[in-house]
Formats: C-alpha cells, structure tokens, sequence
C-alpha cells in the first residue's frame, strides 16, 4: 500500500501542494497535519508510523517533511527501512525501492555522519589550543538582556496560570528546556500542579 505524508508548520501555510502530489503520486491514504517539524509530538505522523507495514511505501513531497534534524532523519528513514518500507521522496533524489537508492541514502548518511565528526574533531581541538593559551570555552554564565527580558515575559505568563508550558514556550519562540532555565534564574517555583 502507498502511504502519503503531508505537513506544514503553521496555520498560514497551506497543504494543498503537497496533497496534490501525493495523490499523483498514487497514495492510497495520506497522513498530514500542521505541525512543526522539531516538535516530536505530531500525532498524525505517529498514527502513519504504527500503521505502515512491511511491504509498504511511503511518499513524502520532502524529505524535510519527516525529520527534526539530518540526524533524525536519518535514523527514521533507517528505522522504516529496517521495518520493510520504502521511501519516495517526490522533491529528493530519494526513491529506496531499489538497491541503487538505498546505497545513494546510506551514502548521504554517512557523509553526514563524517560531518558530524568534522565539527566534534575541530571543536575539540579549538578548545583545547584555547585552554592552552588559558581561554576558557562555553557560553558565558547568566542571561543576556535579550533573554533576561524575554524570562520577565516567561515568568509573568507563567504566574498568570492561564497558558500551558507548551504555549508560554511557543508564544515566546523559545524550547521548554529555555523557559524552565528562564523561570529559574527568576526564582519562580515551578510544578505547580495546574502548570503539568
């Protein structure tokens, strides 16, 4: 069967390009939503997940359609490929339903993969010429105004006990993780039950 996925990430944003080519495309059932693709929450991409099967191929108008990041990516397209499942990307070079795409993909996978180890390899060694000349690395301790401001928001939202945690963190374009180091360097008491 040929699944479809479709997303965009946000409500301006309209499907219908994407929809169009999956069912082109010949999808028999297409999965889409607005979502943002660094969320891990998206409920529709997940339902598609525990439905396709082996033997099965899904479409996607863009590989960026799937993942969160290129590391990501790369472990899903792995993890349904590993499952049985094919993948075509209608916009990428990326059709693994033959042997000549699978080997292009894992390619591309491991290519990123030896960029990754680049960026670790010369980081690594940029701190350490830098401790040797007695330069400490890291970011430099505390808020900057931009963030000290924007953590007056974060707490006045949180206090007012009207939005979500997830909402506050979207509201200010910021990741939960940021709002919670935000709502501490406030002092805030966090946990409060109807904030969960």
């Amino acid at each position: 069967m040929k699944y479809g996925y479709a997303r965009v990430s946000t409500k301006d944003q309209v499907l219908n390009l994407q929809m169009d080519a999956l069912q082109t495309a010949g999808c028999h059932k297409i999965f889409y939503e607005v979502a943002k693709g660094a969320r891990a929450d998206r409920p529709e991409w997940l339902k598609l997940l525990e439905e396709i099967q082996k033997g099965d191929t899904l479409i996607v108008w863009k590989l960026d359609r799937m993942g969160r990041s290129l590391h990501h990516l790369i472990k899903v397209v792995n993890d349904l490929i590993a499952k049985g499942v094919d993948i075509i990307s209608i916009q990428d070079p990326l059709n693994t339903t033959s042997a000549q795409g699978r080997l292009i993909f894992n390619m591309f996978a491991s290519l990123a993969e030896f960029e990754k180890d680049l960026i670790r390899e010369r980081t690594m060694a940029g701190l350490k010429s830098a401790r040797a000349r007695g330069r400490m690395g890291g970011r430099p301790k505390g808020l900057s105004e931009k963030a000290k401001k924007a953590a007056c928001t974060a707490e006045a939202l949180y206090l007012q006990n009207e939005l979500k945690t997830d909402d506050i963190a979207e509201q200010l374009g910021i990741s939960k993780t940021t709002l919670y180091k935000y709502l501490r360097a406030r002092n805030v008491q966090i946990g409060a039950p109807q904030q969960l």
